[in-house]
C-alpha cells in the first residue's frame, strides 16, 4: 500500500485592495461587514474591475514556482450556493488559468530533495466567512473577506506521506513570503490547504477523499495521518473507500464527513461575461522577473559555498528574507560569517522574539560595531550582549551607550591586580584550596573579580592576574 497525496493551497495576495473592487483587504479583526461595497456584495449592476497588482503578484508566484505562463487567461464563474457567497458564484479561473505546470523542490529532513510538480496556479476571489454560535444554534455571516484576492496552487499527486505534505507547505510558504506575494499568516487564514488522499494498492490508484481548510502545518500532518490510518484500516478489512469530503477536528483527532465530493461539472463553470481575457505579454513578464529576489533554496546553496556555514545556521538564518538580508549586510561590514551567525542566532533572534513589534530596527552598522568592540577587547562578550540589547531597544549607537554607562572594559593590569588581592583576602579558603591543587575554584574567584568590576574586566586578563597572585602567595 502506498499513500498518494495531492494538495490545493489558497494563498491570500498581499494587496491593499480586493481583487475586483477598491475595498481594503485589511479586514482582520474589523467589525463584521464593514469592508464591503456593492461589487463584493454582489449587488445587481455592480461591475468588477481587475486589480493589476494582484495579477502581478500571482505572476511573480508563478515565476518563482517555475510555471509556464500562457499569453492569455480567462475568468470564469464557479456557481454554488452558500450563505457566505452573496453573488451565488465565485469568480475564478478554470480552463484557461494564469499559469500551468511548474514545481517546487522540497528539501526533506533526511537531506534528500523531493520534486513536487504543480498542475496549475490561478487567480480567484475569496468567499465570506460563517461564524457559528453554539449558544443560539445560529450561523452569522461576515462578508469582509468577500473578494479578497487569492491564488490557488494545485499540485500533482506527488506527495507520499503526511510529513512530506507538511514540509511542502512550510517551504511553499517560505517562497511566497520571500517573493512578497503573500504574508501567508496561517492564523489569519492567509494560507489554507485542502488535500486529496488515496491509498494505491499494487500500483493501482485508490478512491480519493478530500480534507478541507487545514490552516496550520500541524493540522495538515495530523489530519492526513488520521485519514491515512482510516483508509488503510478500511482496505485491510476488505472494505471500500467512498469519495467524500471531510473536515479535520483537532479536538477529537479525527476527520469528520461533511458531504460527498463535488466534481467540476457540479459547479457549472462558464466564462464571466463582465471580464475580458487577461493578456500577459513578454515585456510584462521581463519586467516582473526583475522583481524576483534570490529564492530560499538558491540562497541556502550559495551560503554553504560562500560562507562555509553549518546547515543548521543556514536553515535558521534564511528562514525569513529580512533576516537573511540583514546577515549579509552585517557580514559585509564584519567579514567573519560564523561569528556573525553565532551572535545573530543567540542574541538577535532572541531580541526579535522578545520584542516582535520592533522588527529589525537595529541598523546592521550598529550590530557589526558591537562585534568589532568585543573583538578589539574594548568590551567583553557579556557587556556586548547588554549593549546590543540597549541599542536594539533605544536605537542609540553602541559607542554612545558604552560612554553613557561607563561600560568600557577594564584592561588595566595594575587595577585588576589590586582588586585580585581583595578577592583573595575575602575568600581565603578558596585561595587555599586552589594552592592545594583544586584548580576548579579559580572560576569562582574570577567570578568574584568580575563582580567587583561590574562585569567590565577582561575575563582572560582577570584569570591571568589571579593565577599570578595565587602563585606568589599574595
Amino acid at each position: 500500500m502506498q499513500t498518494v497525496i495531492g494538495l490545493e493551497i489558497h494563498a491570500q495576495l498581499a494587496t491593499r485592495t480586493k481583487l475586483f473592487c477598491s475595498c481594503s483587504t485589511d479586514y482582520f479583526g474589523a467589525p463584521p461587514n464593514t469592508h464591503c461595497c456593492p461589487v463584493c456584495l454582489g449587488m445587481p449592476g455592480a461591475l468588477p474591475v481587475l486589480n493589476k497588482r494582484a495579477v502581478e503578484l500571482a505572476l511573480l508566484a508563478a515565476m518563482a514556482l517555475h510555471c509556464e505562463i500562457p499569453t492569455r487567461s480567462t475568468f470564469a464563474r464557479k456557481n454554488y450556493f452558500y450563505p457566505d457567497l452573496p453573488k451565488g458564484y465565485q469568480i475564478s479561473q478554470y480552463d484557461e488559468p494564469l499559469a500551468v505546470g511548474g514545481y517546487l523542490d522540497v528539501e526533506l529532513p533526511d537531506g534528500t530533495v523531493k520534486r513536487v510538480r504543480l498542475r496549475r496556479l490561478h487567480l480567484e476571489e475569496d468567499a465570506g466567512k460563517l461564524i457559528h454560535d453554539p449558544a443560539t444554534g445560529r450561523s452569522l455571516v461576515d462578508l469582509n473577506r468577500c473578494g479578497v484576492p487569492l491564488i490557488e496552487i494545485v499540485t500533482e499527486p506527488d506527495v507520499s506521506s503526511p510529513e512530506e505534505a507538511a514540509e511542502f507547505m512550510r517551504q511553499l510558504r517560505q517562497v511566497l513570503r520571500y517573493v512578497g506575494v503573500s504574508r501567508a499568516d496561517m492564523e489569519k487564514g492567509e494560507l489554507r490547504c485542502d488535500a486529496n488522499i488515496s491509498i494505491a494498492v499494487n500500483g493501482r490508484l485508490g478512491t480519493k477523499t478530500e480534507i478541507k481548510n487545514m490552516n496550520s502545518f500541524r493540522a495538515v500532518e495530523e489530519a492526513l495521518r488520521a485519514e491515512e490510518r482510516r483508509q488503510r484500516s478500511v482496505l485491510k478489512a476488505g472494505g471500500t473507500i467512498t469519495q467524500q469530503t471531510f473536515g479535520w477536528n483537532p479536538e477529537t483527532g479525527r476527520v469528520e464527513p461533511q458531504r460527498t465530493k463535488e466534481e467540476a461539472e457540479d459547479y457549472r463553470y462558464f466564462p464571466d461575461p463582465d471580464l475580458v481575457p487577461l493578456v500577459v505579454d513578454e515585456a510584462w513578464k521581463r519586467k516582473l522577473r526583475e522583481e524576483l529576489p534570490e529564492l530560499p533554496q538558491e540562497k541556502r546553496r550559495r551560503w554553504r559555498e560562500q560562507y562555509g556555514l553549518p546547515d543548521y545556521d543556514v536553515r535558521l538564518l534564511t528562514e525569513e528574507r529580512e533576516v537573511a538580508e540583514y546577515f549579509e549586510q552585517v557580514v559585509a561590514l564584519y567579514p567573519k560569517p560564523k561569528d556573525v551567525s553565532n551572535w545573530m542566532m543567540t542574541e538577535l533572534l532572541r531580541l526579535l522574539g522578545e520584542y516582535p513589534d520592533k522588527g529589525l530596527a537595529l541598523p546592521p552598522e550598529h550590530f557589526a560595531q558591537v562585534l568589532k568592540l568585543v573583538e578589539e577587547g574594548r568590551i567583553n562578550r557579556n557587556t556586548g550582549k547588554d549593549v546590543l540589547e540597549e541599542a536594539f531597544k533605544t536605537g542609540k549607537a553602541p559607542e554612545a551607550i558604552i560612554e553613557e554607562r561607563g561600560l568600557a572594559q577594564i584592561s588595566d593590569e595594575a587595577k585588576l591586580a589590586e582588586l585580585a588581592e581583595q578577592v583573595i583576602a575575602e575568600h581565603a579558603q578558596a585561595a587555599q584550596d586552589y594552592r592545594a591543587g583544586n584548580e576548579k575554584v579559580l572560576g569562582f574567584l574570577v567570578g568574584q573579580l568580575m563582580a567587583k568590576t561590574k562585569g567590565r574586566a577582561d575575563p582572560k586578563l582577570a584569570a591571568k592576574v589571579l593565577r599570578e597572585k595565587l602563585s606568589t602567595g599574595a
